[in-house]
């Protein structure tokens, strides 16, 4: 049995939530591995929909859910995202949730500067969530964080605290804001910290435990791999690696076990937030799938840019993660259309591109290649085989898997668990 790494294979919102819902239904073990709450999943299961920010999506189904060393965890959102959840009836205890003891904390402080940063920068602003996300992962490589296990020790911070607060306090009076409120953040972790440290504990540890039993293990990556802070669209990225090599150094497991790369990829391609987008729609069809996709984030509630299918970009995200298959989801979104595109190269400054250049002016500057292809007027929606679907929507997959230059294991046709093509199984591949 393999181990399975899902990941994000455009700008995020590719409809993770369900596929690693699916595959965490079968498998032992889930562990996210990188990002922190900026990342939302929605599971529509029956006629209950969750939504997940922080949480592997495992813990819905029962399955041992862990978040590693690579998240980057805000711990008033845990306990929070835990509460509505219990609500919802989902059972959550330290025996299905395991917490790093090594994470970093995200801090009001964090989310404190995220805010001045992206008011002061106008139009300059890259669309962050707001949450903090970027100045924690800041903090913990500048070597100043405040770590999980730091909570069992809150009496002794006073020398971690002095280096965070002079390089938070500095930075605060260029805002024109007072220093860090030291006490005030004290009683914030005082009142938290028992809730946390019942889920601590070395997920490195457990999960080397939960491999040599033989279990199957899922892997969950956070946001895409255009978002990712190295190979993105940068600077409009995310502040963590999201490719799929990320998996091993997030989880403490290992390159060797993150087995089969699945990439989550939709039929289309959206966006949320600013930095370039080359085959964006603002005409009738984008508005059109953007309804029909229901294309709002589920953590930030923004609308989603909308555009065609980009083959050159998924060729690229699948390349630099090395992608075994892909996940092609809401199929559904394009029934109806006489006619779908598929970019598949670029135009700049008459030369003609097969990759996304890294330079930012040249991102927002390329003109998409178009390949037409002919619609198709049947439903697509809740096909659970694939002779269940029409001709053309046969060929639009087939022309997909030849232009990224890798297979599609999953067709999803529909948010419900159950309406999924297995064309590949990751598991036993």
């Amino acid at each position: 049995m393999a181990n399975v790494t899902v990941i994000g294979a455009q700008w995020g919102d590719e409809g993770k939530g369900k596929i690693v819902d699916w595959l965490a239904s079968r498998a032992d073990a889930v562990v996210r591995f990188q990002g922190g709450h900026n990342a939302g999943h929605t599971l529509v299961i029956g006629n209950t929909t969750y939504k997940l920010s922080l949480l592997p999506s495992g813990i819905v189904s029962g399955t041992l859910s862990m978040i590693g060393n690579g998240v980057v965890l805000d711990p008033w959102a845990l306990r929070d995202e835990v509460a509505k959840l219990e609500g919802q009836g989902v059972e959550i205890n330290a025996d299905n949730l395991a917490i790093a003891d090594n994470c970093s904390l995200i801090l009001p402080m964090h989310r404190d500067l995220d805010g001045l940063r992206e008011t002061a920068a106008g139009k300059g602003k890259i669309g962050t969530t707001g949450r903090g996300i970027g100045p924690a992962y800041e903090d913990k490589v500048g070597r100043r964080a405040l770590r999980v296990c730091d909570l069992a020790h809150l009496d002794d911070l006073d020398p971690q605290l002095d280096r965070l607060c002079a390089h938070h306090d500095a930075l605060r009076a260029g805002f024109d804001q007072p220093p860090v409120d030291r006490e005030a953040l004290l009683a914030e972790l005082r009142d938290v910290a028992d809730f946390v440290l019942r889920f601590a504990q070395p997920v490195w540890k457990r999960l080397k435990k939960v491999r040599k039993a033989g279990a199957k293990i899922l892997f969950e990556g956070a946001q895409g791999v255009l978002l990712d802070v190295d190979h993105g669209t940068y600077p409009f990225v995310t502040s963590s690696n999201t490719v799929s090599g990320t998996a091993a150094s997030g989880s403490g497991l290992g390159p060797n076990s993150t087995g089969f790369v699945l990439g989550i990829v939709k039929a289309y391609t959206t966006r949320v937030g600013s930095g370039p987008f080359p085959t964006e729609l603002s005409d009738d069809v984008g508005q059109r799938l953007g309804e029909r996709g229901h294309e709002f984030g589920t953590v930030t509630g923004r609308q989603r840019r909308v555009g065609w299918f980009d083959a050159v970009l998924v060729r690229q995200t699948c390349a630099v993660s090395g992608v075994t298959g892909i996940a092609l989801t809401k199929i559904d979104v394009l029934d109806g259309l006489e006619t779908v595109k598929i970019c598949t190269g670029y135009r700049l400054n008459s030369n003609v591109y097969d990759y996304l250049p890294s330079h930012s002016a040249e991102q927002a500057a390329v003109e998409p290649i178009y390949e037409d292809m002919e619609g198709w007027s049947e439903s697509t929606a809740g096909a659970r085989s694939y002779a269940d679907l029409p001709a053309n929507a046969i060929k639009y997959i087939q022309r997909v898997q030849e232009l990224i230059e890798c297979p599609v294991a999953l067709v999803s046709t529909s948010p419900e668990r159950d309406d999924t093509i297995l064309m590949r199984d990751p598991f036993v591949d």
